[in-house]
């Protein structure tokens, strides 16, 4: 009985966890297109190989935690919305996407540098307006 309760708990982790990766590598795809950038690119920013990072997008590998942090940079948004299952929510946030063509990984640096620095301050702003 016991072991029957834990293999079923097991399965509804797997399950949860696999929806999750699911959604989250549909997001950092859609993310990544709407911006122009190439598997390449991105995974040069992150420091990794492509195949890594296409293992990312497809589901089949579990995107670590700092990798997250530094796409959330990049584009722009707050790191939960990669967690975001309703694809509208991340459409409108891809409306203002940076779009540009031949960035060197050290470019994508700079503009998630900008962008983190951007999304800080209206954190500070809405704090301060509070």
């Amino acid at each position: 009985m016991i072991i029957c309760i834990f293999a079923t708990v097991l399965q509804l982790i797997k399950k949860n966890n696999m929806n999750e990766r699911t959604i989250i590598s549909e997001n950092i795809k859609r993310m990544r297109e709407a911006s122009k950038f190439t598997q390449e690119q991105v995974s040069q920013f992150l420091g990794i190989g492509r195949s890594a990072y296409a293992n990312y997008e497809t589901g089949d590998r579990e995107i670590p935690l700092e990798a997250m942090e530094k796409l959330a940079d990049l584009y722009g948004c707050e790191m939960y919305l990669l967690y975001e299952e309703n694809v509208d929510v991340v459409k409108n946030m891809l409306t203002t996407a940076f779009r540009v063509d031949n960035l060197s990984a050290n470019d994508m640096k700079q503009i998630a540098d900008f962008k983190a620095i951007v999304k800080n301050y209206l954190k500070m702003d809405m704090l301060l307006i509070k």
